[in-house]
């Protein structure tokens, strides 16, 4: 075990790469000299030691690259150039107020000192935009997270003190690949256009993805929530996409994507302030929570075929049908023989009861939970007494009535 931890390798954040990028320039820029490494400590305190690549020198500009390497748990932005270039900047477009922003502008970082140097950061290419409402940024800026942001800042200001510099300067981070990998990420998802965004709370990627999962979760129902949103539709992915759109004209992509993690869900859509959620999911997933599994990940327990069969039991199937569903593996199959059983019906509405029961525990009072629940061969199997309605209000304004 221990040979095995002993691989597990830390990588570094976009925002760690935009930041040693933005350093490495500014040094150059300032003081004329080439720089093909440099050291940036990031908030976990952890130093993050980059090697520069792609340099451009030029009098009044520096362009430099960091590629981005997210160690043991990878994301589809590693191997890609996180490219800083600082250019000096006038001092008529100093924004006197420290974080000020109008939507429109880039984020403008003053030191506190009026004498000291100041900065502004933008975006550029395959750096996405911000268009909607609810997330880190602003409407208009680039989708540079507020640590990022302050990272930049940091170390900028830290070579400006250095090197006794006292003026502007703009730093535009830009990822020529990110146009591209956007659409591998939830960027087009959450109204961030034209690029991916430089993340990172800690500077470290950490091969830990449920906890990123999370937090784009997280995310996702927030940015929901601020457009006045009071219903929270979820949904483990889109298995049985075409189901909900034949059946009720309904996109899942309208639904936040909760993979696994049904149970925290719930707790953020509270805490949010959302009145209720809508969770519409395949069998083989929310089989799970009808036994009271609020994480359905295989790895956290699985039951499915024995929840199935039990319920099964409970609706008046014969022990020959109970048994031909534990030997099967997969849910579908399950659900074909207690067809031919006679007892999915009832079975389903069974399932459903605990489904609920188990939610709405989870859920606690004056927060309200419906539920369907379907599979690919057989369509919906069954649903709460209220989802329908709580559809309908999701798909015109959004909010129980």
């Amino acid at each position: 075990m221990a040979e095995k931890e002993s691989t597990v390798r830390l990588g570094f954040t976009t925002g760690s790469c935009a930041a040693a990028a933005a350093k490495a320039a500014t040094y150059m820029l300032l003081t004329g000299k080439l720089k093909n490494e440099i050291t940036i400590e990031t908030p976990k305190g952890i130093p993050y030691h980059a090697q520069i690549v792609e340099i451009t020198r030029l009098e009044d500009l520096v362009r430099c690259a960091v590629i981005k390497d997210g160690g043991s748990d990878p994301d589809v932005t590693t191997g890609c150039h996180v490219f800083a270039e600082v250019t000096y900047e006038p001092a008529t477009h100093k924004i006197e107020e420290k974080g000020v922003n109008d939507g429109a502008s880039p984020t403008c970082i003053e030191a506190v000192d009026v004498q000291a140097a100041w900065i502004i950061i933008d975006g550029g290419e395959g750096v996405g935009r911000v268009t909607l409402p609810g997330l880190d940024q602003p409407v208009g800026n680039a989708a540079i997270n507020h640590v990022p942001r302050e990272m930049i800042g940091k170390e900028v200001l830290e070579v400006c003190s250095v090197c006794d510099y006292h003026g502007g300067l703009r730093v535009t981070i830009s990822v020529p690949e990110g146009k591209d990998l956007a659409d591998k990420t939830f960027n087009p998802r959450l109204g961030i256009v034209g690029g991916i965004s430089i993340l990172g709370t800690s500077g470290v990627v950490e091969p830990m993805s449920s906890k990123a999962l999370l937090e784009t979760i997280r995310v996702e129902l927030n940015q929901k929530r601020t457009l006045g949103q009071a219903i929270a539709a979820v949904s483990p992915g889109n298995y049985g996409l075409d189901f909900m759109k034949q059946t009720y004209d309904y996109d899942l992509d309208k639904s936040v994507k909760c993979s696994n993690f049904i149970g925290d869900t719930i707790d953020m859509a509270k805490a949010l302030g959302f009145s209720g959620m809508l969770l519409t999911g395949h069998i083989g997933k929310l089989i799970k929570v009808s036994g009271g599994i609020m994480n359905t990940h295989s790895k956290e327990g699985d039951c499915r075929m024995e929840l199935l069969a039990a319920a099964g039991l409970k609706a008046g199937c014969d022990a020959d049908a109970a048994r031909a569903v534990l030997e099967t593996a997969v849910t579908e199959e399950g659900i074909r023989i207690l067809k031919e059983a006679g007892c999915c019906e009832k079975a389903m509405d069974y399932v459903m009861e605990r489904i609920l029961f188990f939610l709405r525990k989870r859920g606690g009072e004056g927060f309200r939970i419906e539920c369907m629940t379907y599979c690919n061969q057989y369509g919906l199997l069954a649903k709460s007494e209220g989802a329908e309605d709580m559809l309908s209000a999701l798909m015109t304004d959004g909010k129980i009535g």
